[in-house]
């Protein structure tokens, strides 16, 4: 909980080579996390799913700021990617109330008013989920179960919709907190016509003292006072993390460009004969840096992982101190995946391939 919290949202991805993205950045920030206890949050109403700047879970006490969007999407001042049927989204608003918690599926092929159809069932959900009509109740399998807000959301929570004032304060202080560094453009990823009010709130907060300007990578950032205090605390610089392609550090490009200088994207939507490094390359955080990519995959039935590619930055020097710390991260990074055993594929530089087998005992 404090994990998803500090962060803000977690982002939640559909591809399954190893374990799901929100899972996967969650373990990162407590090696004792299991896949069971996000599922628990939901049920327990401590998290909930709606969208960041993709579909996401986010701590329940921020439930208020989801409204923003929710209430704009309703008044038609925002656009998902749905087109809005009022008359199905009656019926199956109706079908919930008297049935209880559905899923996309307990519609298909059933008539009430009309043949019911996959997708334009799905469509309703979608919409009627975006707008705060419904909500997701839990996952069966990966697919939401919907169900009537009033029913998911827990008594007392807070349903005041912000002001745009408060909202882009709120994206301010949870991006930078969880952060450090921030841009108007970065706190506003992906989010319609957040930009121009959270750019003028942080020339505000400059103005009072309660955001700091600070330049580095050539670009110019904000910070809270506060995070500056971080600088005085030591760095564990032996620790090694396989991120996911999803995590809050990595996963907008150009950021992560200008403050690690690291040159990244995810190629499972390349073709294949584009792709440089692998399919789902996972970033490799050692020593305060971006400093290698691998491209992995779990092959749970045999319990064994597949390091397909790994790939080390051209500039890393100290690479025995680098494998020493990847073989001890491994052995919980196959644990977390469910496997025992790993087999090692291809390494750049190829020489690297022996020494790394002879570490993780391939």
């Amino acid at each position: 909980m404090s994990a998803l919290e500090h962060l803000g949202y977690i982002q939640i991805d559909t591809i399954s080579v190893i374990q799901r993205a929100h899972h996967h950045t969650l373990w990162n920030r407590n090696p004792r996390y299991h896949p069971s206890q996000l599922d628990q949050l939901v049920a327990e109403g401590k998290a909930f799913e709606y969208w960041s700047h993709a579909a996401a879970y986010l701590p329940m006490r921020d439930y208020r700021f989801s409204l923003f969007r929710k209430r704009a999407i309703n008044r038609g001042e925002q656009e998902h990617w749905y087109v809005r049927d009022p008359r199905l989204e009656k019926q199956v608003l109706k079908r919930i109330r008297n049935e209880g918690p559905l899923m996309a599926r307990d519609f298909v092929g059933e008539r009430t008013g009309g043949e019911w159809k996959a997708k334009p069932a799905k469509r309703a959900l979608e919409n009627l989920f975006m707008c705060g009509e419904l909500m997701s109740s839990g996952r069966r399998n990966f697919q939401k179960v919907y169900d009537l807000t009033e029913r998911v959301l827990p008594a007392g929570v807070d349903t005041n919709e912000p002001t745009p004032e408060e909202n882009a304060r709120y994206l301010i202080t949870r991006y930078l907190r969880a952060n450090g560094l921030g841009q108007p453009a970065e706190i506003a990823y992906l989010q319609p016509g957040i930009k121009p009010p959270v750019s003028a709130v942080m020339r505000d907060m400059v103005g009072n003292g309660e955001l700091l300007m600070i330049r580095t990578g050539g670009e110019e950032f904000h910070a809270l006072p506060d995070s500056l205090n971080l600088l005085n605390r030591s760095l564990s610089r032996s620790k090694l993390k396989i991120l996911s392609p999803f995590d809050n550090l990595v996963i907008q490009r150009k950021r992560l460009q200008t403050l690690f200088d690291f040159d990244y994207q995810i190629e499972c939507y390349l073709p294949a004969a584009k792709r440089r490094y692998g399919y789902f390359t996972l970033p490799i955080l050692w020593n305060g840096r971006l400093v290698a990519r691998t491209d992995c995959k779990a092959e749970r039935k045999e319990s064994l992982l597949h390091i397909q590619h790994l790939a080390l930055e051209p500039w890393l020097k100290r690479k025995d101190d680098f494998l020493r710390a990847l073989g001890r991260e491994l052995v919980s990074f196959m644990r977390f995946n469910d496997c025992e055993r790993v087999r090692v594929h291809r390494t750049s530089p190829a020489g690297f391939k022996r020494e790394l087998e002879a570490v993780v005992g391939a």
